[in-house]
């Protein structure tokens, strides 16, 4: 297993993160823009998740602890992250000049490149299969230089992916919903066909019983961190002023009547003269 180089150098990251997040929140409130706690919530939790699969499972010994970092830092903590909006954060705390450069940057061509939902399902994907069915893997546990460009490839295709299906921070050019929903049933496709394909094939220096554990660990691990991001998806297809940050929802078109005798719903809009009672 590596040594642990890697694993200080993606925890001082995060470190960074965590501190930079707090700034941007003190200098929004310093320009009398407020910040919704659940959005700071989320990026400390997502953070936390990051942290864990470092410290915790992603730094033990074999494949099945491996796995299981695996899913907290390319799934669990990508959707907890992206949820946070730090995009939208920077710029309620940057002045006006370096907000509007910010957001010309995020609406430059390699970003739109990166955030398109297909370049990100290659690269989530395609990373994983490229990890698991070379002699990348092993390369990893003996190298903290690879291990570390794993770490963070997983982590940042998870962001990527992740922010191209529900983004909330705001995209000029973002995929409609039926491209972003191709998109996630390709993902969770290549993502469940290399799980039982490491059920048979496990990867290099792995014995069999602990390739099967992890391949079953990823499988329905990664249904479960689907399932979720399936869910914020829908939710936001349903209802997309509840995501957006700061947003109020609009005033819903239909009232209950405050009359009891009546006791029907009542149109808010002007009454047309053929509908109306004598």
């Amino acid at each position: 297993m590596p040594g642990g180089g890697s694993l200080e150098v993606l925890d001082g990251l995060l470190l960074i993160a965590a501190l930079t997040y707090a700034a941007g929140i003190l200098a929004a409130r310093r320009r009398g823009r407020s910040w919704p706690a659940a959005r700071a919530a989320c990026w400390y939790a997502g953070l936390t998740v990051a942290a864990a699969a470092s410290a915790g499972p992603a730094a033990a010994h074999g494949f099945v602890p491996h796995m299981a970092g695996h899913l907290l830092l390319g799934m669990a903590a990508p959707l907890l992250l992206v949820l946070a909006a730090p995009g939208t954060l920077a710029l309620r705390a940057l002045p006006v000049r370096r907000a509007r450069r910010l957001s010309r940057a995020f609406s430059a061509w390699p970003v739109r490149i990166l955030t398109h939902p297909a370049v990100a399902v290659v690269l989530a994907a395609g990373g994983l299969w490229l990890l698991y069915t070379t002699g990348l893997y092993p390369a990893m546990m003996h190298s903290p230089a690879i291990h570390l460009l794993v770490q963070a490839h997983v982590l940042g295709a998870g962001v990527l992916l992740t922010h191209a299906i529900v983004g909330v921070d705001p995209m000029t050019h973002r995929a409609t919903p039926r491209v972003r929903a191709a998109a996630l049933l390709v993902f969770m496709a290549a993502h469940g066909i290399l799980a039982k394909y490491l059920y048979g094939h496990p990867p290099a220096g792995v014995s069999g019983p602990a390739g099967r554990t992890g391949a079953e660990l990823m499988y329905y691990g990664g249904d479960l961190a689907d399932l979720a991001l399936v869910i914020v998806f829908c939710w936001q297809w349903y209802d997309p002023a509840r995501f957006r940050v700061g947003a109020r929802r609009p005033p819903r078109p239909w009232t209950l009547h405050d009359d009891a005798r009546i006791g029907r719903l009542e149109r808010i809009d002007a009454p047309q003269p053929g509908n109306q009672r004598p």
